[in-house]
């Protein structure tokens, strides 16, 4: 695994990871944010670094729920059908929301978000494959920053809700 081990001094990570690790330490969260040399916006160029199954990668795909942002943690395995969520959520539709969209959401850049550390709380939505996993990366705030969690842990800090989102 290539990566600068950063976790001593959390100040020194750039400000999204800053205030995703910030977040995970108020919340009690078992693992830090890990910083890589390699960048990883993808949950296949994250699985290559980490040595995992893509399956094991949390990717945060935020979407548009009318006005309203959506933040679903799927498995890198998985496709979101937005049709089911929208059936799902009784909304009429769900759509992959902008970069600007996202980053005025977040407060974070696409192949970076985190599942915490957002400006304002976000119905999440956790894909339920990621339990089958003993460990999860998702990522924090960045293209070279992700943390190690779990399925549980993850329903917890974003109070989301398990669904199958393929």
């Amino acid at each position: 695994m290539s990566q600068e081990s950063e976790m001593g001094a959390a100040t020194n990570l750039p400000e999204a990871p800053r205030r995703v690790a910030a977040v995970l330490h108020d919340l009690g969260a078992e693992g830090t944010v890990q910083r890589f040399t390699t960048e990883v916006p993808t949950a296949a160029a994250a699985a290559a670094v980490l040595g995992c199954e893509v399956g094991a990668i949390a990717n945060s795909l935020v979407f548009a729920a009318g006005d309203e942002p959506l933040l679903v943690l799927t498995s890198g395995a998985h496709r979101v059908d937005t049709a089911h969520l929208a059936r799902l959520l009784e909304v009429p539709k769900i759509k992959r929301a902008s970069p600007e969209f996202v980053l005025a959401a977040t407060g974070q850049h696409v192949g970076g978000v985190a599942p915490v550390g957002h400006p304002a709380p976000i119905r999440t939505l956790v894909d339920v494959w990621l339990g089958k996993y003993d460990v999860v990366w998702a990522g924090a705030g960045d293209h070279l920053s992700m943390f190690p969690t779990t399925f549980e842990e993850l329903l917890r800090l974003t109070h989301g809700q398990p669904v199958e989102v393929a």
